[in-house]
């Protein structure tokens, strides 16, 4: 492990790990990381990125020097289902677009506790078609998502197998969060070890996102669904997040079902490390190994 990740560690664990549920309030988190998007690094000169209708849905199409206009990449972000902006993932989603070769479509989909369960399916469904009525080959499209987003992107998979409607051609989730029901084990026994996420709020999450429904519900915790007949599939997550069970036991339920899945762990890396890339060998070095994926894939 490099000295840069470490050092992200210990400032992890001094600025962003909560102390407890009874200290998270989302009107302060939302404010914060509006603040924060401030001093995220814009994408390089070239990358062309400009605000489009994804089926009825806002998004921003992100798209680098020499993409193949026949790829493309839906993007589903991060935040527990209650945060999230194209600005804050400015710098890490051209990188993405970069190491595929391809455009890539960050869909704004609505935010809990104002649109709960089921708008952020609704909305990742609703984009997905813009794509197909745009004339993209299934395919030929990718699903890509972090922490909640990677969840949502296997919600997003039954609900398209479900429902007749082709389905991409790979899928790639980042420390994803499958599990809203919160039985793994790694919410406890990795409480301590996970530099970034505070166990203790992540309960309040789920209860604001899913507003009453049945937390093992398929499209809601992807972890209870039929996995069967989904596109090939990887998953990367760090060895010590709360999440890891999330992962873990996603990447069996897929072998089980019968589909094609590949799992890394890679070791102390914190909540979604990609995001880290300005200053973090390792977050480069698994951007890469997503663009090597989609590229065999």
């Amino acid at each position: 492990m490099s000295l840069r990740a470490e050092l992200v560690r210990l400032l992890l664990r001094r600025f962003m790990k909560r102390g407890g549920a009874a200290g998270y309030s989302l009107a302060e988190t939302r404010r914060g990381l509006a603040a924060a998007e401030r001093f995220v690094p814009s994408a390089p000169s070239g990358v062309a990125t400009r605000a489009i209708d994804l089926g009825g849905v806002r998004a921003e199409r992100v798209a680098p020097p020499c993409v193949h206009g026949d790829r493309h990449i839906l993007f589903l972000h991060g935040g527990g289902y209650v945060s999230g902006s194209a600005r804050l993932y400015r710098n890490l989603t051209w990188r993405f677009a970069a190491a595929a070769g391809a455009p890539l479509y960050f869909l704004d989909y609505r935010l809990a506790p104002e649109h709960p369960f089921p708008a952020a399916v609704e909305d990742a469904l609703a984009g997905y078609r813009g794509l197909l009525a745009a004339g993209a080959d299934p395919r030929r499209i990718v699903l890509l998502g972090d922490s909640a987003g990677g969840g949502l992107v296997f919600s997003l998979l039954l609900r398209l197998r479900d429902g007749g409607v082709p389905l991409p051609g790979a899928a790639v989730a980042l420390s994803p969060w499958t599990d809203l029901a919160l039985t793994g084990d790694s919410l406890r026994r990795n409480a301590e070890a996970d530099p970034m996420i505070d166990a203790a709020a992540v309960p309040r999450l789920a209860e604001l996102y899913l507003a009453g429904a049945e937390p093992r519900t398929p499209y809601a915790s992807p972890l209870y669904g039929d996995l069967a007949r989904l596109p090939p599939s990887l998953i990367q997550v760090g060895g010590d997040e709360i999440l890891l069970d999330d992962s873990l036991r996603m990447a069996d339920r897929l072998r089980a079902a019968g589909s094609l899945v590949t799992l890394e762990i890679w070791p102390r890396m914190p909540h979604v490390w990609h995001a880290f890339a300005p200053f973090v060998p390792e977050s480069r070095r698994a951007i890469r190994r997503v663009g090597e994926f989609l590229a065999a894939a």
